[in-house]
């Protein structure tokens, strides 16, 4: 559970320090259960969350490269369609 809001939980990077989150892997009965044996950690959720998923994850490999591809790329990023406006 973070302590900030969805979007400045996930905009923020770890580096700018802000806001905390807690973790309990007991799920308990109702959240008011999980929340009472929760611990609060300070900082982001980024690097837990990391961590969680590279447990559960392959190994890393390297980019593709989109000009390798058998399709092969239209345009560089972010591309002109996020610059049309409707």
């Amino acid at each position: 559970m973070a302590g900030s809001g969805h979007i400045a939980g996930v905009v923020n990077p770890p580096s700018a320090g802000k806001y905390q989150y807690w973790t309990n892997d007991d799920l308990g009965e109702s959240v008011k259960d999980w929340v009472q044996g929760a611990q609060e950690h300070s900082g982001s959720w980024w690097p837990h969350w990391a961590e969680w998923l590279a447990d559960k994850s392959g190994p890393m490999v390297p980019a593709r490269d989109p000009s390798k591809g058998k399709l092969k790329p239209i345009e560089d990023a972010p591309g002109s369609y996020v610059k049309v406006k409707s």
